[in-house]
């Protein structure tokens, strides 16, 4: 019964480890996932910036390209 009690001692612990290392990863991938949707959103900004950009210089072109 003691050796039992043992085993099931150390897979309790096993699980309590493990669940702290998953909490731990997954507030990491929380972090990286903000930094990168932030990015995304950054880079969004600077594309609609330049697609601006272009049509802006394309409506200063003449119409016959010559």
């Amino acid at each position: 019964m003691d050796v039992e009690l043992g085993h099931l001692e150390g897979k309790v612990l096993q699980l309590v480890n493990l669940c702290r290392e998953l909490r731990t990863e997954n507030q990491e991938l929380r972090a990286n996932l903000q930094l990168a949707q932030e990015e995304n959103q950054s880079l969004n900004t600077k594309l609609v910036g330049a697609k601006d950009k272009v049509n802006a210089i394309l409506a200063k072109l003449p119409e016959d390209g010559v």
